[in-house]
């Protein structure tokens, strides 16, 4: 029986200036990494760096770039 790849889910979060939150899930699977926005449906691959990509699509997209983690 073929072993079906498991894909590991993350996400970036960011808020925009109304308190909405936008997501971008990195999904990996092996070495390939798709990165999808719950918001709006955008998708990219991306081999290296999703994360930046994800914080770059975030800010220029939904003006969101106030992280909840940061103190």
């Amino acid at each position: 029986m073929p072993r079906r790849s498991q894909l590991d889910p993350s996400k970036v979060s960011r808020w925009d200036q109304h308190g909405r939150e936008h997501v971008v899930r990195v999904l990996r699977s092996g070495v390939q990494r798709v990165i999808r926005c719950d918001t709006c449906g955008w998708r990219r691959s991306a081999v290296f760096l999703p994360r930046p990509r994800a914080e770059e699509h975030l800010s220029e997209a939904h003006q969101a770039t106030v992280d909840p983690t940061a103190a």
